[in-house]
């Protein structure tokens, strides 16, 4: 990133920054961003809370921010990596240098996923936001879990989906406790500036076309796919329900056929399906692909044949980062066409999320669903998963 021209443009990280600064004025969604991107210049797009949060940060200078932001996505992609583990092996494993070893190395591989190094190179914010759901989902107090998940969901709405693996494990406590801390961010905003409060939930929320192109190969959601598929924008239209429906009941099938215990299978599925139906899911969100091939790996169902060939499919479309080269035949980011085979292509990410969920359907009906780990983490010693 030092070496090369634009390495340290960190476009979203100035939008975090420069567009919080506007947080006590009547213009926090009127700033645009485009010294480096005039073709698109970048609104502020998130809930007024996170100008709230991101809004101490005007008064450094942007290269100190820069550095240690960083050096921070790094820090919480190990323990993104680090917890992913814990869920799967219990916190005894930990302790042996063989798995320190491979926490430090899949960090490392991580960083290379064209998910996670997109995140690096826009400075963007989704490690952090996945840390936190991590974080709740491995502390099994309602108020910590739910304080988490709400307040992410208060920066970036789509962290939000992650109440659904609350009412999954049946802890309807920080469900609850979840909602209303999000409740909490909006009234906090509302105080703090409440024309642009109303102005975010009111008029803003919702507005795709605002946020970027729909057809776009950078946006992997269903939306994105099927309207490269067709070569219009597809809405919220027929084809769009079809879509959404398809992956509810696969990942529904996929959530009664993982065992009972599997936290982390249960907040995969849950993340995948928020990636599918969102109407913007840009190559950068999905981060949560690192926790999945860890899952396919060394998760309970890591025996079962096609577990790596999913990771390793996984591991070919993340490393050389799909949606990266198919960007290069995009005539315009605003442009949709039919690209014929390319279209297929740029549906990499869709398609491996329900493939996943198909396969997890398979497994489950081949293996038993017997508890192996305790799901309350104990520190005391566990069991491994045994196929």
């Amino acid at each position: 990133m030092l070496l090369t021209p634009n390495g340290m443009n960190l476009v979203d990280l100035h939008v975090y920054v420069d567009g919080s600064a506007a947080l006590l004025t009547d213009h926090l969604y009127d700033f645009t961003y485009a010294e480096k991107t005039p073709d698109f210049p970048l609104p502020f797009t998130y809930p007024p809370f996170a100008a709230v949060v991101f809004f101490p940060l005007h008064f450094l200078p942007f290269t100190v921010v820069a550095m240690l932001w960083l050096f921070a996505i790094v820090a919480a992609l190990y323990w993104v990596v680090r917890i992913a583990f814990e869920l799967m092996l219990g916190r005894e494993a930990l302790r042996e240098a063989r798995w320190r070893t491979a926490m430090v190395a899949w960090t490392a591989v991580g960083l290379w996923f064209e998910p996670v190094r997109t995140t690096i190179d826009y400075g963007q914010v989704n490690v952090f936001l996945m840390l936190g759901v991590m974080v709740a989902i491995r502390s099994s107090r309602w108020w910590l879990s739910g304080t988490l998940v709400g307040a992410v969901a208060g920066i970036k709405l789509t962290p939000a989906i992650s109440g659904l693996y609350f009412v999954a494990r049946r802890r309807w406590a920080a469900a609850v406790w979840s909602a209303a801390v999000f409740g909490l961010t909006v009234a906090a905003s509302f105080l703090i500036n409440p024309e642009e409060t109303r102005r975010y939930f009111g008029t803003l929320l919702g507005d795709a076309d605002r946020i970027g192109p729909v057809g776009s190969v950078w946006n992997q959601s269903l939306r994105g796919a099927l309207s490269r598929l067709l070569g219009s924008d597809v809405g919220t239209g027929p084809w769009w329900i079809a879509g959404v429906a398809v992956a509810a009941v696969l990942g529904w099938c996929a959530w009664r056929a993982l065992r009972r215990d599997d936290l982390l299978g249960t907040v995969l599925i849950v993340q995948l399906f928020g990636l599918l139906v969102s109407p913007i899911s840009w190559s950068h969100h999905w981060g949560w692909l690192l926790p999945t091939v860890l899952w396919l790996l060394y998760g309970p169902y890591r025996a079962v044949p096609g577990a790596r060939i999913l990771a390793g499919y996984w591991l070919v479309t993340t490393l050389i980062g799909a949606p990266w080269v198919l960007s290069f035949l995009q005539d315009s980011i605003w442009t949709i066409s039919r690209w014929g085979v390319w279209s297929w292509f740029g549906t990499v990410y869709v398609l491996g999320a329900l493939a996943c969920y198909g396969w997890i359907v398979w497994a489950g009906r081949t293996t038993s669903r017997t508890a192996t780990v305790p799901a309350d983490l104990s520190p005391g010693p566990a069991p491994r998963p045994v196929p």
